[in-house]
């Protein structure tokens, strides 16, 4: 019933924006310029990294929640913050948390939150928020191995280009784990794109993915035990650190547009961090800015707890450090402790 709902929305929501561009085609001319675009797998500090850059409104443009939900129409600039869309999808979000009511701990979802660009590309059906509720091992193997990229991220670009109807463009700030799979796509739509990725100990990354896409499963899919999870996982995620080093072999990424952070130094000093970034990109960071961020913190603190056990995942963590050792040293990333 849930994975029904949820398709029939997905594609109501695109047939509403194909409907919406014939007939408003100015919206096809929209640009956008240069994204900011937050990479790096599960649980290395992409949503909190998200949460607060989207807090800089005057520099940053993120896709919230609520319009993701429901984007026909777009939102009116002058009534974005009051639309009535906000508290409806909220509502939603509140009755999830009653079938999932531990999923908040792991993952804070909110209709005013920044939201994942997997919501996007999902009403294209290409998408690891799938994999992520639902056991389809074989749709996995697909979208990460097989599956054409390119319409996706057209996609993507049509619904951004719908959002920012009403508004004077700023610079979109997008986030999702799978764009570590999918860079060359990313970059041939958004070639002009900077890349801030994420990085942690690849172990405790496969430990906490695994804890945490057995959760949802255990509601919405057959269930499955973190080992189960850990096993189907394992190689995708191998795969995705090596990719991560191919894009700077191969030149797809240059110096100049990555961002490299590493998770231990955003959860130690996040606007140390963050001001970092800034410098990176040229751009002073705001009195304004930083105090939203910082009460941002007061109320949703980055989560540093030690939710998911290594060893609940049945994986052999020395031989996984051996094939991880290229990518950790490469990239500064030390060893975490593995409960």
């Amino acid at each position: 019933m849930i994975a029904v709902q949820e398709i029939g929305a997905f594609l109501a929501n695109r047939l509403r924006i194909v409907d919406w561009r014939s007939r408003n085609p100015e919206t096809a001319t929209r640009e956008i310029k240069a994204p900011l675009v937050i990479a790096g797998l599960s649980r290395t500090g992409t949503t909190i990294l998200h949460d607060l850059l989207a807090q800089d409104r005057e520099l940053h443009r993120a896709p919230l929640t609520w319009e993701v939900s429901r984007p026909v129409p777009p939102a009116a600039a002058e009534a974005y913050d009051n639309d009535p869309r906000i508290g409806t999808v909220q509502a939603e979000i509140d009755m999830g948390n009653q079938v999932m009511p531990d999923l908040m701990k792991f993952h804070p979802v909110g209709a005013r939150l920044a939201q994942g660009c997997v919501r996007i590309t999902a009403s294209d059906f290409r998408s690891t928020s799938f994999p992520a509720q639902y056991r389809v091992p074989g749709y996995t193997r697909w979208l990460l191995n097989e599956a054409d990229l390119a319409s996706a991220y057209r996609w993507h670009r049509a619904f951004l280009q719908h959002l920012q109807t009403d508004e004077p463009p700023r610079r979109w700030l997008l986030k999702a784990p799978a764009h570590t799979w999918h860079l060359p796509a990313l970059l041939a739509e958004y070639p002009d794109a900077v890349v801030i990725q994420l990085h942690r100990d690849p172990l405790r990354v496969m430990a906490s993915v695994s804890g945490l896409v057995t959760y949802p499963r255990g509601a919405v899919s057959e269930g499955r035990t973190p080992a189960e999870t850990a096993a189907e996982y394992a190689e995708p995620l191998l795969d995705a650190f090596a990719r991560s080093e191919q894009a700077r072999d191969n030149g797809l990424l240059p110096p100049d547009q990555v961002i490299d952070v590493r998770y231990r130094d955003l959860v130690a000093d996040p606007l140390r961090t963050i001001r970092g970034i800034y410098d990176r990109l040229g751009t002073p960071l705001s009195a304004s800015a930083a105090q939203a961020m910082r009460e941002f913190l007061v109320v949703r603190p980055a989560d540093t707890s030690p939710r998911y056990s290594f060893a609940r995942t049945g994986l052999d963590a020395n031989a996984l450090r051996e094939r991880l050792r290229g990518y950790q040293e490469r990239f500064g990333v030390a060893d975490e402790p593995l409960t």
